[in-house]
């Protein structure tokens, strides 16, 4: 009896604490308003309950009343002109190639696909320099993109060897002999043949005085890190050269890629008729019909505005204090806080050109620009900060975009699933094959495609981050006065070859180095 009253005793409040915490469980639920400043920290969920709007109204009701027209028809999709400059990838003074190498090169690069596309090609360049035999370079894990695909998961390996063999010798992997020269081998300890201080932009002098001896005194050099390290200045023109041609021919992408981008480009080009379309994730099949089509001209939009770019960037972008908090507490987890753009204000930041461009303010640009509803577009990014809602106004602009998903199933997206870096090269692919490129903000791959699309004299347009800063920060400027602005300040911008000024990249500016003229 005693037993059961102690029981009927301590059951009363263990059922009333039960109902309290099924109440405080259910609270925000019920009453969520009361809760959204403490959602509204977290970083990774802003735009659920704050959902960006339109920063620029005016303009975008301007721009969505703008009238259409056969878009196709207009001078901005008319290629080129001969601007006097063909590729030239062979010199005159090539070095052939010695019979005994010094020994072999390592090189570790880091970032995300195109910073390492770059790294790669001067790894062969220095391979040169050393008469080195190059290993296979080593691409570590981006601690942003979390992507650990190879060397060999993204470029052909075999046409990558193929094409270098009369300038280096390359190899897929060391010797049994050197096999313990490993990332975790230098992770744990000084290592006499790690060289981990090169310079950035470093000399070619610099490579033979400092790494040459350690390839003669071990036949092995591993260089980490390694971007950015051989300079674009008083380098021999054979070593220049060298690099466009690996850069321009040797790294293609492995065949599954190349498959894929010629798919998403053909139904780009080949869409079919609204009666024919299933919805918005409906797989093109290739028919004759479609290859008796006018082909259709579209424009590659490279959206880079991931959550890395926006925090970075320090700018401001409409997503009210709880997105600054959110960026601001990223800045500090990825760079302990140590970004140089923090110091300035968004309008000073935006007046200099260092913001990059929304979803929003790219879509009024190519509008001003003249390009109409009735423009295909090809979104190539990885995943917007913002989601959705961040998208939706371009979305609403150029109502034919599409991307990966919109364009091959998820059968066909399999391999590529998860995996930033090979996302990324089916983007670079679609966007060497488009009629035009278009980046919101300058970057590696921004860099890489001008670049490229330079080489082979395509329609590229390079945004006035400037100009566009100073016009947005213009609260008053009508959407005529915009357009006019937004016109001439793009004059020149539209793929007009650019000669390589000293300490410019090559690889973005690839005359006189890449080409000579007609």
């Amino acid at each position: 009896m005693m037993w059961f009253h102690y029981q009927s005793h301590c059951y009363q409040p263990l059922r009333r604490e039960a109902i309290f915490g099924l109440f405080l469980l259910l609270f925000p639920v019920l009453l969520p308003c009361l809760f959204t400043p403490f959602a509204h920290a977290s970083s990774s969920t802003f735009s659920e309950w704050n959902a960006p709007k339109p920063r620029h109204l005016s303009l975008l009701r301007s721009a969505l009343e703008r009238e259409s027209s056969n878009g196709e028809q207009s001078d901005l999709w008319s290629p080129l002109a001969d601007q006097g400059w063909r590729p030239f990838l062979e010199s005159a003074n090539a070095l052939s190639l010695p019979q005994k190498s010094e020994g072999y090169l390592q090189v570790f690069l880091d970032g995300g696909l195109n910073q390492q596309r770059m790294g790669i090609c001067d790894a062969v360049a220095v391979a040169k320099i050393l008469n080195a035999t190059l290993v296979i370079p080593h691409l570590e894990v981006n601690p942003v993109w979390q992507d650990s695909s190879s060397f060999t998961d993204i470029f052909d390996v075999d046409h990558f060897i193929d094409v270098l063999k009369e300038d280096v010798s390359i190899v897929k992997e060391l010797p049994d002999e050197f096999s313990w020269s490993t990332r975790e081998y230098y992770a744990t300890a000084t290592r006499a043949t790690r060289i981990k201080r090169a310079p950035v932009h470093a000399s070619v002098n610099w490579y033979l005085e400092y790494v040459l001896p350690v390839l003669q005194s071990y036949g092995i050099a591993a260089i980490s890190p390694f971007s950015h390290r051989l300079s674009f200045d008083n380098t021999p023109s054979e070593i220049q050269q060298l690099r466009c041609k690996v850069n321009f021919k040797a790294l293609v992408f492995v065949p599954h890629i190349r498959a894929l981008g010629d798919d998403i480009v053909h139904r780009l080009r080949y869409p079919p008729s609204e009666s024919e379309a299933v919805g918005s994730n409906y797989l093109r099949e290739t028919t004759d019909q479609y290859v008796k089509q006018k082909p259709h001209k579209f424009v590659v939009v490279h959206l880079r505005f991931d959550k890395d770019m926006a925090a970075h960037s320090a700018c401001d972008f409409g997503g009210g204090k709880a997105e600054k908090l959110a960026l601001a507490k990223y800045r500090q987890t990825i760079w302990g806080g140590r970004v140089l753009n923090s110091q300035f204000t968004d309008e000073e930041l935006r007046s200099q050109g260092r913001c990059p461009l929304t979803p929003e303010e790219i879509g009024l640009l190519l509008a001003a620009l003249g390009f109409d509803n009735s423009t295909r577009l090809y979104l190539a990014s990885h995943k917007v900060y913002g989601g959705e809602a961040r998208i939706s106004t371009l979305r609403e602009l150029f109502p034919l975009m599409e991307n990966k998903k919109s364009l091959a199933s998820s059968e066909e997206r399999v391999r590529i699933k998860g995996k930033a870096s090979l996302l990324a090269a089916v983007d670079y692919y679609v966007g060497m094959h488009s009629d035009i490129f278009v980046s919101a903000s300058p970057g590696n791959m921004h860099n890489a495609l001008v670049g490229h699309r330079t080489f082979e004299n395509k329609k590229t347009i390079r945004p006035n981050m400037a100009l566009l800063g100073q016009l947005f920060l213009n609260e008053n400027i009508t959407w005529s006065e915009f357009c006019q602005a937004v016109a001439e300040g793009h004059q020149n911008r539209l793929g007009q070859l650019r000669l390589r000024k000293p300490r410019q990249s090559l690889y973005t500016y690839p005359a006189p180095d890449c080409m000579c003229r007609a």
